[in-house]
């Protein structure tokens, strides 16, 4: 397909499409968050937030979804409502479903870190806030359940601001994964692999940045050289909102138990795992979840104005 006949397919609103002409910062957002990663109404008002929190950083927030046979970049409230409301019986679509989903005129795509890259591409959107990306599940050994997310992190040209890899999940593994993938893991202000509900895990970043601009330059100097593949940018949850480490493996190994007890596997384990975690803290882990997510938002609506600045710097 070239980028001619995308419009058959793809739906970018009015808002992103006058930021993007006008070289304006655009942040890309998910849409499994809201339909699989958080109850209602909390995920609606958190999407919404987390909009207006880019704006607030100088940005434009693009949240991407499928929705009655488009790819949409860029949604409305009352889209966003409707996909909320519509909670986990919305279509979860990585890179595998997007033509399938498609099909269905009537249907509701929520789109996971991969497929939210792809249509962020698409668009011309270079940065992308979510909770934190898909990885290596534990057990993967024999389960080989990795998700569709690292693989994509390997091709498509999108900077993906995190909180790390989700605590559920093998981080070494995932490392590991990366790296073979050929994908730079930034610390951003930190010299450590964060796990979304906690600060530190025992892994190391590849390098540590500390400024938006810092990171900015290494985006533009990857582009620069056609160097095919993401960035992750891992930004450690707020201190005041992170969760204790201990607390954390206790209520994940509890739920890990629950999970296989009930034979869930596939795209259904990690939304099954972050519902039973919140149940298993008493909504503690909701709170770091929703945290995390707009302090995200915010670094990566700083990362995209600089994106921006220096794209219209002089040359020479």
């Amino acid at each position: 397909m070239t980028k001619a006949n995308l419009s058959e397919f793809l739906a970018v609103s009015d808002e992103v499409i006058a930021a993007l002409d006008a070289s304006q910062p655009v942040v890309a957002l998910e849409s499994t968050i809201i339909s699989h990663g958080m109850p209602y109404p909390q995920n609606v008002e958190t999407a919404l937030s987390v909009e207006d929190k880019v704006r607030e950083h100088g940005a434009v927030p693009a949240t991407i979804a499928i929705l009655n046979g488009s790819l949409y970049a860029g949604l409305s409230k009352q889209q966003i409502e409707s996909i909320g409301k519509t909670g986990q019986d919305a279509i979860k679509v990585s890179r595998r479903d997007i033509p399938f989903i498609l099909q269905h005129k009537n249907s509701i795509g929520s789109t996971t870190v991969a497929a939210t890259m792809i249509i962020a591409a698409m668009a011309g959107i270079r940065v992308f806030a979510t909770g934190g990306i898909g990885g290596v599940h534990r057990g993967a050994e024999t389960s080989m359940d990795i998700s569709a997310d690292l693989s994509e992190l390997g091709k498509t040209n999108v900077a993906v601001v995190c909180a790390g890899a989700k605590s559920i999940l093998d981080i070494g593994l995932t490392r590991e994964y990366l790296e073979t993938q050929g994908v730079p893991v930034i610390g951003y202000q930190t010299d450590v692999w964060p796990a979304f509900y906690t600060r530190r895990t025992g892994f190391d970043v590849d390098y540590r940045l500390d400024t938006p601009e810092d990171v900015a330059s290494v985006i533009n100097n990857k582009m620069a050289l056609d160097l095919q593949g993401g960035t992750v940018i891992c930004v450690p949850v707020p201190a005041d909102f992170a969760m204790d480490e201990t607390v954390m493996d206790a209520a994940i190994n509890q739920a890990l138990k629950d999970m296989l007890a009930r034979g869930i596997t596939g795209k259904d384990t990690t939304p099954f795992l972050l519902e039973k975690i919140a149940e298993i803290t008493g909504g503690n882990s909701l709170q770091t979840n929703i945290q995390l997510v707009l302090n995200n938002a915010k670094i990566a609506s700083q990362i995209a104005k600089s994106l921006v600045a220096k794209s219209l710097e002089p040359s020479g």
